[in-house]
C-alpha cells in the first residue's frame, strides 16, 4: 500500500523535490562518507574505451568510478571550469578534478549535509563543493565550460527546468555531459525535452549493459559493504535502492523495461 502511495506521489515535482532532499540528507548523516563516495549503479566500458588503472585498494568503488570516469573522456577537460549538479557524496568530483585537470571543478548537491562531507574529505585545490537547486542553479549565466550530471536528472521536480538553467550558465559552446536511467514509458518524453532545450544533442548511447555488467561485478562487494554499514532493519530496503542484483532496478534494466543512457550536449557558440 505505502509503496503504491509513493508511486503516485512521484508523479507531482513537490513530492520528488522533497523525496530527494530527505532521502540523501539522511544518506549523508547515516553512513559513514568514508565508505561510500558514490551514488551510481556503475560502468564497465566497452573494449574501445582506453582502461584505466586503479590503486588495489578495496575500499575504492572500482566502477561507479567509471561511470564518471568514461563519462568525463567523452571530451577535453584540461584546463576547463566544470560544474557538477548533483554531485552526492564527492567522489566523482574528486576523481575528475585530480584525473582531468580541470582549472576548478564546483559540485554541487540538494543535500547540504553530503555537501558538508563532501568538502570535509575530498580536499583539492580546484574542488569546491556547494549546496543547490538543480531547477535553480547559483551559478552566473555563460560562466560554466561543462555542466556534469551523473544519475541525478530522474529526481528532479522539472527537467525542463534544470536544461533551462544549464543552458543559461554553460558558455556559448560548452557541454552538457548526462548518464540517466528511465522506464521504457518516459524514456522518450525524456528524450524529446534533451532535444528541446536548445542544446544540440552530439551523442546518444543506450550503456544499459555495461550498467547490468557493473551491478553483478559489484554485487558481492556491495552486499557485503551494505551488511556493514547499515543497520540490520534497513538492510533490505537499502539494497533495493543500491540495485543489488534481484532488485526491481537490476530485473527492469535486464529485461529492457528501463534504459540507461549516455549523453554528450553541446550550446551553441
Amino acid at each position: 500500500m505505502l509503496r503504491r502511495i509513493i508511486f503516485v506521489l512521484k508523479r507531482f515535482a513537490w513530492f520528488k523535490r522533497f523525496n530527494a532532499k530527505v532521502t540523501y540528507e539522511l544518506l549523508a548523516k547515516n553512513v559513514p562518507t568514508k565508505d561510500w563516495h558514490f551514488m551510481n549503479y556503475g560502468y564497465v566500458p566497452i573494449e574501445s574505451e582506453k582502461s584505466i588503472t586503479l590503486p588495489a585498494d578495496i575500499s575504492i568503488q572500482k566502477y561507479p568510478l567509471q561511470m564518471y570516469h568514461y563519462l568525463a573522456a567523452k571530451i577535453p577537460l584540461e584546463g576547463k571550469h566544470l560544474l557538477e549538479v548533483g554531485s552526492g557524496r564527492g567522489g566523482g568530483a574528486k576523481h575528475i578534478a585530480s584525473f582531468y585537470n580541470p582549472a576548478f571543478y564546483t559540485a554541487m548537491d540538494l543535500a547540504q549535509g553530503a555537501v558538508d562531507l563532501a568538502n570535509q574529505i575530498h580536499l583539492l585545490p580546484n574542488l569546491k563543493f556547494i549546496q543547490g537547486n538543480a531547477e535553480s542553479i547559483p551559478v552566473k549565466s555563460d560562466s560554466v565550460d561543462v555542466v556534469v550530471n551523473v544519475e541525478s536528472s530522474h529526481a528532479y521536480g522539472s527537467v525542463d527546468k534544470f536544461l533551462s538553467e544549464v543552458k543559461r550558465v554553460l558558455k556559448p559552446g560548452g557541454y552538457l555531459l548526462l548518464v540517466d536511467f528511465r522506464s521504457d514509458n518516459t524514456i522518450l518524453n525524456f528524450k524529446d525535452q534533451l532535444k528541446n532545450s536548445g542544446l544540440v544533442l552530439l551523442q546518444e548511447e543506450d550503456i544499459s549493459r555495461n550498467v547490468i555488467n557493473s551491478i553483478e561485478l559489484e554485487d558481492e562487494r556491495k552486499t557485503a559493504r551494505i551488511k556493514a554499514l547499515i543497520p540490520a532493519r534497513w538492510q533490505k530496503l537499502f539494497s533495493e535502492f543500491a540495485g543489488v542484483v534481484g532488485s526491481r532496478f537490476y530485473l527492469t534494466l535486464k529485461d529492457g523495461s528501463r534504459s540507461y543512457c549516455r549523453f554528450v550536449m553541446q550550446k551553441k557558440g
